[in-house]
């Protein structure tokens, strides 16, 4: 009688995870040193934005007049470990020229920051892609029409018609969002349209087609969703941009008002403290620098790890 069939001594290879688009981007993301430090430095602001209420030593709008005995305006730094008499009300980021603690409201700062930037691009994403896309895939005259406008906007400097549109609606922080907004919105329109004529021509649109499938979910469900990739790396940049039209406006007294905590509007109000008081410049400048480089270098990590050609 012949021998059974012998048992396999070794198991085949366990079969590969099939690849992923995100799971890859991730995976190129987290080797590139630029990319891991911008992550480093937005997740600690984000930390610092969550918790406010809580590592805040004081009332971010509150004056200390009535409630500290002896404080000056615009008081240096004092934190007692570091030498500063503990008689004196300890600020560790000093006070401002209307007796604030400068370091409570540099962290509510970070909040007003990110919300403005996230919120805007928002808002500049959802109107962009509704116009690039209808105006890629539609083509004629309707994408001559939607394209020219586009183009008229961005004829003018995005700071200048920022300015312009708040000068119309207003100061204030709603407006300020809102021409940022506006602003933005040509630049992703442009970015999806180019996407949506290249995507638009390949076989499984062509086949859709075929198939009588509608205009509407091949556009929707077909094309945008292969058009994220380029739009997902200039909203990261664009943050950043927005930012900083934020605390330019603010600056220029047409953004946030006071008192509210928002560190372009601190440094206007204190600009010409930079020799007497340097600290009321200094850091929220540095949070304001910080914030931007960590969405700039996350930027540019992302379009590097969503190239095809830089990750063979």
């Amino acid at each position: 009688m012949q021998a059974a069939d012998a048992v396999p001594t070794t198991l085949p290879a366990r079969e590969q995870a099939p690849s992923s688009l995100w799971r890859d981007t991730l995976r190129h993301l987290f080797h590139q040193r630029s990319a891991v430090a911008g992550l480093m430095i937005l997740g600690t602001l984000l930390l610092v934005a969550v918790l406010a209420p809580v590592l805040a030593t004081h009332d971010p709008i509150k004056s200390m007049i009535g409630i500290e005995e002896g404080v000056r305006k615009r008081e240096p730094p004092c934190i007692h470990v570091l030498g500063c008499p503990a008689d004196k009300p300890q600020h560790i980021l000093g006070l401002d020229g209307n007796l604030r603690d400068l370091f409570s409201r540099v962290l509510y700062g970070a909040q007003l920051s990110l919300q403005v930037g996230v919120l805007s691009v928002g808002f500049a994403i959802v109107i962009g892609t509704w116009l690039g896309s209808i105006a890629g895939y539609a083509g004629g005259w309707l994408d001559n029409v939607i394209m020219r406008f586009m183009d008229v906007l961005l004829a003018f400097p995005s700071l200048i018609l920022a300015i312009a549109i708040v000068s119309v609606l207003g100061p204030g922080l709603i407006n300020t969002l809102i021409a940022i907004g506006i602003v933005s919105i040509p630049s992703y329109a442009r970015i999806i349209r180019a996407s949506v004529l290249s995507i638009k021509e390949r076989d499984f649109v062509t086949a859709d087609r075929a198939l009588g499938v509608s205009p509407g979910r091949i556009l929707f469900r077909r094309i945008l969703p292969n058009a994220l990739t380029p739009l997902i790396v200039q909203a990261t940049l664009g943050i950043a941009t927005a930012i900083l039209d934020a605390a330019a406006l603010s600056f220029l007294g047409l953004g946030a008002q006071p008192p509210t905590p928002e560190w372009g509007s601190m440094i206007g109000q204190e600009r010409n403290q930079i020799f007497t008081a340097p600290h009321l410049i200094f850091f929220p400048g540095i949070a304001l620098v910080l914030t931007v480089l960590s969405f700039n270098l996350l930027g540019d990590g992302l379009r590097d790890a969503l190239d095809p050609r830089l990750n063979r």
